[in-house]
Formats: C-alpha cells, structure tokens, sequence
C-alpha cells in the first residue's frame, strides 16, 4: 500500500498547459509507487486550457468539481463533476476551463513502454 498525503503531492508542468493550469502527482513512480500509471491531480483556473496535443497513450479525465471543455477529433463535451472521458493513444484533444470557476481533474496514465 502506498498512501499519499495532499501535502505530499509533487507538483509537476505538464507540456502545452496554460501557467493557469496547477497540475501535481497524486501517485507516481518517482514518489515510490509501484503502479503500472500515474495519477495526477490538475486545477485548471479560469481560462486555462491544455493546448492540442496527442500523445501515444491512452488517457483517463475525471472532473471532480467545476466543469471543462474537452474537444477532440471535431467533438465538443462540457464536463461536470465525476463526468469523465477516454482518450485513445495518438487522439488530438484540447482541455479547456470557459467558466469563471476553478475545475478539478483527475488524470489517470500509463507509463511509456521501456
């Protein structure tokens, strides 16, 4: 078992995010854990967004409070609170935060292949 406190949480920048996008490890190999993925924590401010962007792995978002913009491959959806969404390897998609109140999303993601 490997229990993570908040105040343990490893902040992190994740490529092609807005500086109003606050983004930390939750669980993560380099504090320790063992999984097969990381779990990532992002606050996303009003009008912070993840610009478009693929990556060649599959992803998980689940937003915990407040609502986001997710587009991809010419699809638009609003997220609220434990809504969540897939995103497949190689898939374009753009986060982004419209309204005037912070959003909070749980990113769930394998790790590269060694």
């Amino acid at each position: 078992m490997k229990v993570t406190r908040l105040e343990e949480a490893v902040k992190y920048s994740p490529p092609k995010h807005t500086a109003t996008c606050h983004a930390m490890w939750l669980q993560h190999r380099s504090m320790g854990c063992e999984a097969p993925y990381w779990v990532g924590c992002s606050y996303y401010l009003p009008g912070a967004k993840a610009e478009w962007d693929a990556s060649p792995l599959d992803k998980i978002y689940i937003v915990l409070e407040g609502e986001l913009t997710v587009e991809s491959e010419g699809e638009t959806v609003k997220l609220g609170p434990m809504d969540s969404v897939f995103i497949g390897p190689n898939q374009n998609r753009e986060v982004r935060n419209e309204t005037n109140s912070v959003a909070t999303m749980l990113v769930v993601l394998p790790y590269p292949p060694a």
